[in-house]
C-alpha cells in the first residue's frame, strides 16, 4: 500500500506527548511573554492542533518577528535544494519555548568581562579563550589498603 500524502504524514510519533505529560497544557505556557528578537525552540505539541507548525518546522530554532494575541511569527532557516531559505511562518504559542542555546555564550561572556575587569585591576594576563578538555593528570594507584582484584571470565556451562 503506498504511503498517504497528507500534512502531518510522518509525525505518528512527532507530535505524540511523552508519558506522563498528556492531558491539558500547562497555564505557564500562555503567560510567558515573547519579544521582538527573541530565539524560540518550535515543537508541535499534538494536544492543541490549531497553529501547529509544519512537520519540517519541528525541532528548528528561530527568532521571533512579530507577537500577536495568542501567536507568535518566527524566522525560520528551511534548506530548499541548494540554498537556504528564510521562511516566516505563524506559531501558536503552544508549540513554541524560549531556547536556551545562547544561554552557555551569554554566560561566557559575563565570564569573561569579570576576568577582564580583575585583570585590568590586578595586572594579571587570564586566557579568556575556550579550552579543549586536557588529559587527566597522572598519579599512583596504591595497594596497601586497596588489594587488586583478579578479573576473569566466567565458564561457559552447558545446562542438558
Amino acid at each position: 500500500m503506498p504511503n498517504t500524502s497528507g500534512v502531518r504524514r510522518g509525525t505518528r510519533y512527532m507530535f505524540s506527548r511523552k508519558f506522563r505529560k498528556r492531558g491539558p497544557i500547562a497555564l505557564s505556557t500562555y503567560l510567558r511573554v515573547y519579544k521582538r528578537g527573541d530565539l524560540v525552540d518550535i515543537k508541535g505539541t499534538g494536544t492543541v492542533q490549531k497553529g501547529m507548525p509544519y512537520k519540517c518546522y519541528h525541532g528548528r530554532t528561530g527568532r521571533v518577528y512579530n507577537v500577536s494575541k495568542r501567536a507568535v511569527g518566527v524566522i525560520v532557516n528551511k534548506q530548499v535544494r541548494n540554498r537556504i531559505m528564510e521562511k516566516r511562518i505563524n506559531v501558536r504559542v503552544e508549540h513554541v519555548k524560549l531556547s536556551k542555546c545562547r544561554q552557555e555564550f551569554l554566560d561566557r561572556v559575563k565570564r569573561n568581562e569579570e576576568l577582564k575587569r580583575k585583570a585590568k585591576e590586578t595586572g594579571v594576563r587570564y586566557n579568556l579563550k575556550r579550552q579543549p578538555q586536557q588529559p587527566r593528570e597522572g598519579h599512583f594507584v596504591r595497594t596497601k589498603n586497596n588489594k587488586p582484584i583478579l578479573v576473569e571470565p566466567i565458564p561457559y556451562e552447558i545446562l542438558a
